[in-house]
């Protein structure tokens, strides 16, 4: 009766570990964007550009690459001529799964 039990531990521990270390392929990418803040105004059109993108094995910023630490954190800064402006991120997982992030930034 006890070696029962013990063999239902043991597959409810594997169990469980399966499921975290499964998570991060279940999950996909996402991304976080730190800066600039939706609808931001900046005076003289430089924009730091700052966020983490996790589980991404791609990252592009309206179409061109946007380099990123191992950590998943990325940023740049970029200059914007006047009027505004739409910033469109993207995280690609290996799986071709994505997510998008969008900022509109205004320059004066």
């Amino acid at each position: 009766m006890a070696t029962k039990y013990l063999i239902l531990a043991v597959l409810l521990v594997f169990g469980v570990y399966g499921c975290m270390e499964a998570w991060p392929i279940a999950a996909g990418p996402s991304l976080s964007i730190v800066s600039p803040q939706d609808n931001a105004p900046f005076p003289n059109g430089v924009v730091a550009i700052q966020g983490k993108a996790a589980r991404a094995a791609e990252l592009t910023l309206n179409g061109a690459s946007l380099l990123h630490d191992q950590d998943g954190s990325f940023s740049s800064t970029l200059t914007f001529p006047r009027g505004g402006s739409i910033l469109t991120f993207a995280a690609v997982d290996r799986f071709g799964r994505t997510v998008t992030a969008t900022r509109t930034i205004f320059v004066p």
